[in-house]
């Protein structure tokens, strides 16, 4: 089962404003998520070059994040520690400190060990008391889980850091404007790309330009897992989600990964007081879950 939340687009959902002759285009997997690439404006070398570097860096990623092959992080889970660990994991780590943080604790890694257990349909009390973003110790030389049994997850931030990191390949490849989808969407350039935002069952409820900006959207019950079929977007201290879908856009591609799945679990005072501490990011869309929350205004 694929435990990354699901993101909403519409069928059309990423359409240039503009568009002046046919993009180039690109597709692969990563971290369990396909990857799509569109160019407009790029020399069919430029594109390969790029297209190229896409796939050794999405290789990367999953060498780093995935939680079914041999990457660090399986081995980080495996062992309760990581020597000298590679520089995206030091960033990830700090990343995810920070979203903990501004979130209230609702943004939290350490929930591998509760959705292994709802998926599986074994003890989430147990689970739970092996979650804690407080016995996660870290520095450039060493990461350490401090009680037996904790396991981290980064799939709340993987599918956007990712996306971030092709951005930047992009740059280096003078390339102006572009979308990518990696599971969350950035577009670059001036142009402007029109997104429909969805709920859980594919009702569209708004559309946006997105232009220079990142935009991720989750939905709890847009994946459910276990044999209750219960939300995938889980809170470490228990208690089911407030927001059936929540869209948020940001400079960066992984802080909106990050904080649209936080945001499904915050009441609307949290969601605000989370937003002034991460400036740039912004709500796009927040539909509350059926008798979770009387207003679907974060």
């Amino acid at each position: 089962m694929n435990r990354r939340r699901f993101l909403l687009l519409t069928a059309c959902a990423a359409l240039p404003a503009m568009a002046k002759a046919a993009p180039e285009e690109w597709q692969g997997r990563a971290m369990g998520a396909d990857v799509a690439l569109r160019l407009h404006g790029a020399s069919p070398a430029q594109a390969r070059g790029f297209f190229a570097e896409a796939a050794r860096l999405l290789a990367h990623v999953e060498s780093l994040f995935s939680l079914h092959r041999d990457s660090d992080l399986a081995r980080l889970n495996r062992d309760g520690r990581l020597r000298f660990p590679a520089a995206g994991m030091v960033e990830l780590l700090a990343l995810s400190d920070r979203l903990h943080h501004a979130t209230g604790g609702a943004f939290d890694p350490t929930v591998q060990p509760l959705w292994l257990a709802r998926a599986r349909g074994g003890d989430e009390a147990a689970a739970r008391a092996l979650a804690g973003w407080d016995a996660v110790a870290w520095s450039r030389s060493e990461v350490r889980l401090a009680r037996p049994g904790m396991a981290l997850t980064f799939n709340g931030l993987a599918q956007g850091w990712a996306a971030d990191r092709l951005a930047e390949a992009a740059a280096r490849h003078d390339l102006t404007d572009l979308l990518i989808d990696a599971g969350e969407i950035r577009a670059l350039g001036p142009r402007g790309w029109r997104v429909g935002l969805a709920d859980a069952a594919g009702h569209e409820h708004r559309r946006i330009r997105l232009a220079g900006r990142a935009l991720a959207t989750s939905s709890p019950g847009g994946t459910l897992i276990g044999p209750r079929g219960l939300p995938h977007i889980l809170a470490p201290g228990g208690g089911a989600p407030l927001w059936d879908t929540v869209s948020v856009s940001a400079d960066s591609a992984a802080l909106a990964d990050g904080l649209s799945t936080a945001l499904c679990l915050m009441p609307s005072a949290a969601a605000r007081a989370a937003l002034a501490r991460l400036p740039g990011c912004r709500i796009e869309l927040a539909i509350p879950a059926p008798g979770g929350i009387s207003s679907g205004k974060a």
